[in-house]
């Protein structure tokens, strides 16, 4: 993982990129793209170009039966610091790529404010994030069901993870080979890849041959989203190849200001381009995939929310929709270092010659150590007897920085970065002000319940078991963080609220469920209850947060709600099994 503040275009990198990836970059770069001066107007508008609002333009527009228009209000992601995977810090620390939020001051973690980052560009965040690829656990989505998600079980949602995917491995029951969505094994060329793997196995935990096919407990490699050397963003996967067609339009630097309604039905937006505002039609719906964030903004500046919220800012209200903003989730995480006693990790890279190496490298065939995130092996474990399937997930790297860039490795180390999956704290997304250049308000309210904390203490202590076993000893030197005197609950929770960060994962802030749920934001087929003509499809809709990383489930959420959207009949449903350690109720491994 490679740091640093550099411009990312240049002409060779264009000259590459393009051959790359097909030929489609030349079209993706709409910018700056104003409507004629007639009234205008599309079958669907789709708000946001991130890792579900790219598959909808794909999906929607692919028969040619329907037109299109996708505002973003980001640019174009013609970057070397997008398309490299080693990159992969830089740009979701760059406000020309990021919007940069930031949390309200944090009450559990010292007061601190924590930090936020969504995609500002084509691709939204599947163009900033970290290229893991994790569908989740199966158990999750039969979480969904119950939780007032019908049709969305494992059986159900496991057929559109399989169409999405171009697994290099090629396909089988769980994993797709023909999609857009191109996913791929490391090299585990880094001897400490597969030593994490050892060690764990010495610990008495399971290994996995998939984490997403029939188990995901236990420790393994890890998928990441490249294709030939490049991040696949689903920019790249799904909307550049879609822009080729005459029935989509994708303007971008187009912030999108309100939902227009008559009565209770949507039938357009307005939007800014230039300083300049605008409003379009839609024939038949407007979607809402501006993320977690942006998603429950737009809804409530539109008068869509909890009623007494909107009423104290003096916006009408169009519904009163108590849940849109509420049940905001996400993981927390914090970086177990270990100092490494041979030179073998990516310190050796660190420096400014190192990284134009690897770049120049990377820029002319597309290989080397540029070409991975660098998080190629893994694990998901249980915290403690009686929880049923994996509430721990581990990224495994072999240096030892922050994943943000701020602290940059100062010695040869490797890091686990490991936090709880499935926290009870719950947060909110709120208005600051009427207008929509104002950011919300955000606050996770993390480590709000107990059992937070419980779970905190259980990452400290066994990923520090797992460190301990013989696998390591060759390369095992001091602790660097949390420390070998970090030992009591009290010690380790001061730790705790002073050092963990955000996984980036947030969502579930216009949660899915039965029309009935007065918490509930969208019905199973995406439909904002209690309005028509309107929907919202990415990770704001999930009743609850999944175990691991939110890029796959998210274009998974995509793929199922084109065919919502189109009324086209459903996937048929997938039985495949899937693995539940049989001493779960009694075991911690």
């Amino acid at each position: 993982m490679f740091h640093g503040n550099t411009d990312g275009s240049s002409s060779l990198f264009d000259r590459v990129f393009f051959t790359r990836t097909g030929g489609h970059f030349a079209k993706t770069l709409q910018e700056d793209a104003v409507p004629n001066g007639n009234a205008e107007s599309f079958d669907y508008i789709v708000v946001g170009s991130g890792s579900a609002g790219s598959v909808l333009a794909n999906r929607l527009t692919e028969d040619g039966r329907h037109t299109v228009l996708v505002l973003e209000y980001g640019g174009s992601d013609r970057s070397v610091l997008i398309q490299m995977p080693a990159a992969l810090s830089i740009p979701m620390n760059m406000a020309r790529y990021s919007w940069r939020y930031e949390t309200e001051p944090e009450p559990h973690l010292d007061g601190r404010r924590l930090h936020c980052p969504r995609g500002k560009v084509l691709g939204g965040s599947s163009s900033i994030n970290g290229l893991v690829y994790v569908r989740g656990n199966p158990l999750d989505f039969e979480r969904w069901e119950e939780e007032g998600a019908s049709g969305w079980a494992y059986r159900d949602v496991l057929p559109y993870f399989r169409r999405a995917e171009a697994r290099q491995e090629g396909g089988d029951d769980w994993r797709g080979q023909d999609g857009p969505l191109a996913t791929r094994y490391g090299s585990l060329e880094n001897p400490l890849y597969r030593t994490f793997i050892q060690a764990a196995a010495e610990a008495g935990y399971p290994t996995t041959d998939d984490i997403n096919g029939a188990q995901q407990e236990g420790f393994g490699r890890m998928d990441m989203t490249v294709k030939d050397g490049v991040r696949w963003s689903t920019a790249n996967a799904y909307l550049k190849p879609a822009m080729t067609r005459p029935n989509l339009e994708v303007r971008t630097h187009a912030l999108v200001t309100a939902i227009l309604f008559e009565g209770r039905r949507a039938v357009g937006i307005r939007y800014e381009q230039g300083g300049v505002s605008h409003e379009i039609r839609a024939r038949r719906e407007v979607i809402l995939s501006g993320g977690p964030i942006n998603s429950p903004q737009l809804l409530k500046l539109s008068g869509v929310g909890p009623a007494t919220e909107l009423q104290a800012l003096d916006i009408p209200v169009v519904a009163d929709r108590p849940g849109v903003g509420e049940n905001l989730q996400d993981h927390l995480e914090f970086y177990f270092q270990m100092a490494c006693t041979q030179p073998i990790t990516l310190y050796a890279w660190s420096g400014l010659v190192g990284k134009g190496m690897v770049g120049a490298q990377w820029l002319t065939t597309g290989t080397g150590l540029g070409a991975s995130n660098h998080f190629e092996s893994c694990g998901f474990i249980r915290s403690r007897p009686g929880i049923r399937y994996p509430d721990i997930q581990y990224h495994f790297l072999p240096m030892a920085v922050t994943y943000d860039g701020t602290g940059l490795a100062s010695e040869h180390g490797f890091q686990a970065h490991v936090g709880p999956m499935r926290s009870k704290s719950r947060g909110h997304v709120r208005l600051a002000a009427r207008d929509p250049h104002v950011h919300p308000s955000i606050r996770f309210n993390y480590m709000s319940h107990d059992d937070d904390w419980t779970e905190m203490r259980a990452c400290v202590r066994l990923t520090r078991e797992i460190f301990a076993q013989p696998a390591f000893a060759p390369y095992r030197g001091r602790e660097i963080q949390p420390g070998a005197d970090i030992v009591s609950d009290e010690q380790i929770d001061a730790f705790i609220r002073a050092k963990v960060e955000s996984a980036y994962h947030p969502s579930c802030s216009c949660k899915m469920g039965a029309v009935d749920d007065r918490m509930a934001v969208v019905d199973p087929e995406t439909r904002v209850i209690g309005v028509e003509g309107l929907r919202v499809v990415d990770s704001s809709i999930m009743p609850s947060v999944t175990t691991g990383n939110l890029n796959a489930p998210t274009i998974m959420i995509g793929e199922k709600a084109a065919d919502h959207i189109l009324g086209r009949p459903m996937l048929v449903a997938a039985h495949a099994r899937y693995h539940v350690a049989q001493n779960w109720q009694t075991a911690q491994r």
